[in-house]
C-alpha cells in the first residue's frame, strides 16, 4: 500500500453516516476478465470499491455498517497460487494494512454475508454495476429469512449505493486532485513526445503510421509510473479524425495532413483526458489554421464560462455560440438557409460538424460518475421538440458547478466531404480538450503542459 489508509477511512465514515439506522452496504470489486485462453486483461479494481478501500486485489468484498464497522472478505494466503500470480495480502494482515475492523477469507462469503445481513433494516449496494449481484443478495436474504423462527430479521429495503457514492466522488478532495494533476502532466508530456516524433520522422523522409505515435504515448505513460492508459488512445490521421471514437491503427500519417490524438493515462486509479490536433509536419495550412483557431476560440469561451455557480451546460452553450458564428463566417453553414446566429443555433445547424457535448465529469472513470442534473431542482421539468430528430425531450435544470468538481472542456469541428461546404475544409477533424478543476474564482486547467496555441504547437514541433 502506497497511500494513507486514513483517506479511505474518512470516506467510509461519510458513507456510513448516510446508510440510516440499521443500514448495511455491500461493495464488490471487479472480477478478472479473461482475454483468451490462459490470459487475462490487465486487472483494474472497481472504482467504487477502490474509492472506499484503496485495495487493488481481485476477488474481494467490502461490507460497511451504519455504525461504521468495515469488514473485508479477500483472497486467503495461498503459497502455490502466489508463486504464479503474486503475493496476496490475506485476511490476517488486511485489518492493519487497510485500516478496517475485520477481514475473512472470501471463501467464507456465502456463510458470512447472511449473518452480516441479519437484523439489518436496509441493504445498500451499487445497482446495475455488477452482473448477478442482485441475485446473490437475494440469495443471502433468503437465508436470513429462513432463520426468522430463530428471531432473525431480514432487511426490508434495498437502496442504490451509487446515489451516495456518486455525490461524494463528484467533488474531489486534495488527495484526488494531486493525483489528477500528476496524471495530466504525464499525459501532456506524452502528447508533446508524439507531436515531435511525427515532425521528426517526416522531416527525415521516413514513413510514419498512427501506431508509431501511439507507441510514444504508451512509453511516456509507463515511463512515469502510470499503470495503463485511462482509455484506448485515439490517434487519427487525416480524414480519420472525423471519426469521433477512431482507434490508433496502422493508417499512414501524411505530410500536409492533421493528426488528432485523444489520449490520457491513468495514475493510481485516476484518469486524465487530453486531445490535441496538430499538423503532421509541424506547419498548419491556411484552411487548417482557420478551423483550428475557431475551435480554440470556442474552447476559450467555454473555459471562461467554467466557474462556481455556473451551470454544467454553460460551457457547452458558450462553445456552440462561437462555433456556429464561425461556421457561418467560413461557409460551413449556409447563411441563406439558416439565417441569423440565433436561428442557426435554434435549428442546430451546427450539428453536422459538431455533434458532441463540450465536456463530461472526470475522475476515477474517464466519463466519471455524478448526476448532470441539479439535485435540488430535479422536479423542475420542461419539454421541447428536437428540431432535427423531432424527438420530445424532457429538460431538467443542469448541475450547478462547485469548487472541486473536475470536467473536460473539448469542443471540436469535423468536416466530411460535402458539396455544401468549401472543398478546402474537407476531411479536416479538429478537437481540443483540457481537464479543468472548478476553483473558488473560475477554473484551473491541469493539462496545459502541452501547447494549445497554433504558433506554440509549431514551435515545439520544430524543437
Amino acid at each position: 500500500m502506497t497511500q494513507d489508509t486514513s483517506i479511505y477511512a474518512v470516506r467510509r465514515a461519510r458513507v456510513a453516516r448516510q446508510l440510516g439506522e440499521g443500514g448495511i452496504a455491500i461493495v464488490p470489486t471487479a472480477p478478472m476478465q479473461p482475454r483468451n485462453r490462459d490470459a487475462d486483461y490487465p486487472y483494474r479494481p472497481d472504482s467504487y470499491f477502490y474509492y472506499l478501500t484503496g485495495f487493488t486485489e481481485p476477488n474481494a468484498w467490502l461490507v460497511l455498517t451504519a455504525e461504521g464497522e468495515a469488514t473485508m472478505l479477500c483472497q486467503p494466503k495461498d503459497t502455490e497460487r502466489e508463486i504464479w500470480d503474486g503475493l496476496r495480502l490475506g485476511p490476517e494482515a488486511a485489518p492493519a494494512a487497510l485500516g478496517i475492523d475485520q477481514a475473512f477469507s472470501v471463501a467464507e462469503l456465502e456463510q458470512r454475508l447472511p449473518r452480516l445481513l441479519e437484523n439489518r433494516a436496509a441493504v445498500w449496494y451499487p445497482f446495475a454495476t455488477h452482473a448477478g449481484l442482485e441475485s446473490r443478495i437475494d440469495g443471502w436474504l433468503q437465508k436470513v429469512r429462513a432463520r426468522v423462527r430463530f428471531g432473525a430479521l431480514a432487511p426490508d429495503t434495498q437502496r442504490d449505493l451509487c446515489s451516495v457514492l456518486d455525490e461524494m466522488r463528484l467533488v474531489k478532495d486534495g488527495h484526488e486532485l494531486a493525483l489528477m494533476r500528476r496524471a495530466g502532466q504525464i499525459s501532456a508530456r506524452a502528447h508533446v513526445r508524439a507531436m515531435q516524433r511525427s515532425a521528426r520522422m517526416l522531416r527525415a523522409g521516413e514513413a510514419v503510421r498512427e501506431y508509431h505515435l501511439d507507441a510514444e504515448l504508451l512509453h511516456e505513460f509507463r515511463q512515469n509510473g502510470s499503470q495503463f492508459p485511462a482509455y484506448e488512445s485515439i490517434v487519427a490521421a487525416g480524414a480519420n479524425a472525423c471519426v469521433l471514437h477512431y482507434r490508433a491503427d496502422k493508417a499512414p500519417i501524411r505530410d500536409g495532413e492533421l493528426v488528432l490524438i485523444d489520449a490520457g493515462c491513468e495514475l493510481d486509479g485516476y484518469a486524465s483526458d487530453i486531445t490535441r490536433t496538430f499538423p503532421a509536419n509541424g506547419r498548419f495550412t491556411g484552411p487548417q489554421r482557420a478551423l483550428y483557431e475557431l475551435v480554440l476560440a470556442s474552447q476559450q469561451a467555454a473555459i471562461d464560462a467554467t466557474k462556481p455557480g455556473a451551470r454544467f451546460t454553460d460551457p457547452h452553450d458558450a462553445t456552440v455560440k462561437v462555433l456556429t458564428q464561425g461556421m457561418l463566417d467560413l461557409g460551413l453553414i449556409d447563411k441563406q438557409q439558416h439565417g441569423t446566429l440565433d436561428d442557426a443555433i435554434a435549428n442546430r445547424a451546427y450539428f453536422a460538424h459538431y455533434m458532441h457535448r463540450t465536456g463530461h465529469w472526470l475522475g476515477m472513470d474517464v466519463h466519471d460518475c455524478g448526476s448532470y442534473v441539479e439535485p435540488s431542482e430535479i422536479g423542475q421539468v420542461s419539454e421541447r421538440r428536437d428540431p432535427l430528430s423531432g424527438e420530445l425531450i424532457k429538460d431538467r435544470p443542469s448541475r450547478v458547478l462547485r469548487p472541486g468538481m473536475v470536467l473536460t472542456i473539448e469542443p471540436g469541428l469535423y468536416v466530411r466531404p460535402s458539396e455544401k461546404v468549401p472543398r478546402e475544409f474537407w476531411n479536416i477533424g479538429i478537437r481540443i480538450e483540457d481537464d479543468a478543476v472548478v476553483t473558488d474564482s473560475g477554473c484551473e486547467l491541469i493539462t496545459r503542459d502541452v501547447p494549445v496555441a497554433a504558433d506554440e504547437i509549431e514551435a515545439i514541433m520544430r524543437a
